[in-house]
């Protein structure tokens, strides 16, 4: 273990600003009163262009403006949106990940349009994770990422997961032991490898995230993972991998040369 080369951090591009949606920038100008969208011409208002154009066609600042529905006295859904969006950077995985409370501080932003709002970002991270065509392999790190990234990387707490894979390293389930602290006295070998044996499992990958953003292994990480992967050789079910996804990058401990 103490002679193993550092961990190469490989780097997703996960996290960027919708191409052609700029960044929103906060400005202490005074600025002239805008229309509310009630007073727009129909064909400028977001539910009329989504409804003519599609989905797609529409900002993100738009998108949320229909998701918010209505604004609030002196500001309209689309300037709600703009400064919800401009809060969190313009990246809508900052936004993700922006706790329940500290939406409804925005202005305009109740319980019912923060949990809209939560709602229609944890369907595109999950339709993201579905995204990889069924059946097909799992056959690096690479791949694991780029289903366990898109919503472990902006997760607020680290969360651990089991990949279980059958002969064809097919991803035949995926299993979240813990949510919270990553340490040995959570991730036990009990649970780890409970559903894996029920599954008949080939072999497991575990993946988990960190919340920071770096995902440079820690020491409470290797001892974890040497125990695990200790338990499977004893069941006879090996570990292929451990992958901790990061914003944006993974490390993989069997690339590193840490199983």
């Amino acid at each position: 273990m103490d002679h193993a080369r550092p961990p190469v951090l490989y780097t997703l591009a996960f996290d960027s600003p919708l191409l052609g949606d700029p960044v929103p920038q906060p400005t202490s100008q005074p600025t002239q009163p805008r229309l509310k969208i009630k007073e727009m011409p129909s064909t400028e208002r977001p539910r009329e262009r989504l409804r003519l154009l599609g989905a797609q066609a529409l900002s993100t600042t738009e998108l949320l403006a229909t998701l918010l529905g209505s604004g609030h006295r002196g500001g309209s859904a689309l300037q709600c949106a703009q400064q919800l969006f401009a809060q969190s950077g313009g990246s809508l995985g900052r936004l993700a990940a922006v706790p329940f409370a500290a939406l409804t501080r925005t202005r305009g932003v109740g319980t019912a349009r923060a949990a809209a709002v939560q709602a229609a970002l944890e369907l595109g991270r999950r339709m993201a994770g579905e995204a990889r065509e069924a059946g097909q392999p799992l056959r690096g790190p690479r791949d694991v990422a780029a289903v366990y990234a898109p919503r472990l990387q902006d997760a607020p707490v680290e969360e651990f997961h089991v990949a279980i894979l059958d002969a064809q390293h097919r991803l035949e389930r995926d299993v979240m032991v813990t949510r919270g602290l990553l340490n040995s006295s959570l991730v036990h070998p009990r649970e780890v490898f409970r559903e894996a044996i029920a599954e008949r499992a080939a072999a497991v990958i575990l993946v988990h995230n960190h919340p920071s953003g770096d995902p440079t292994p820690s020491a409470e990480d290797r001892a974890v993972t040497e125990q695990l992967v200790a338990a499977g050789r004893l069941l006879d079910i090996p570990v292929h991998d451990h992958v901790i996804v990061g914003r944006g990058r993974y490390v993989s401990f069997a690339e590193a040369g840490l199983l």
